[in-house]
């Protein structure tokens, strides 16, 4: 049995910010845009990858989520502490000056962890944590 990774799910809070970032700083690109009355879904992928995408949707849709469970989600969203994306490269440190020259919020300079990896983080414009690591030579 084979099983693949085909989309991950990453709020958004601002879809022109969002759509902006994916695309212009972290080079993806925008495979669906779909909006429905006041929401909009954004598919977003890295080149040469059409299986392996991101959705970025409204957060808290179809919840039934009291107005204050909403603000408190839209909170928790912004601290970064609700959702994040692990990515990978094969030069961290170039891609890591290329996404911060871009202006990305940085919370994490590459750096060798404990663990084995050496990776680097920032926030999306809604305050998703994307953690980017070296990939492995073998």
């Amino acid at each position: 049995m084979e099983i693949t990774i085909q989309s991950s799910f990453l709020p958004h809070t601002d879809p022109e910010a969002s759509l902006a970032f994916y695309r212009d700083v972290l080079g993806f690109e925008v495979r669906l845009d779909v909006g429905y009355e006041d929401m909009r879904w954004i598919t977003v992928g890295p080149p040469g990858q059409p299986d392996t995408a991101i959705v970025l949707h409204p957060p808290g849709v179809g919840n039934d989520l009291t107005e204050d469970e909403q603000q408190m989600l839209r909170e928790i969203i912004a601290k970064g502490s609700y959702f994040g994306v692990n990515l990978a490269t094969d030069d961290l440190d170039g891609a890591f000056a290329d996404i911060q020259a871009r202006g990305a919020d940085i919370v994490q300079e590459p750096i060798d962890q404990d663990y084995g990896v050496r990776d680097a983080a920032f926030r999306d414009p809604a305050g998703n944590l994307i953690r980017i690591q070296q990939n492995r030579k073998e």
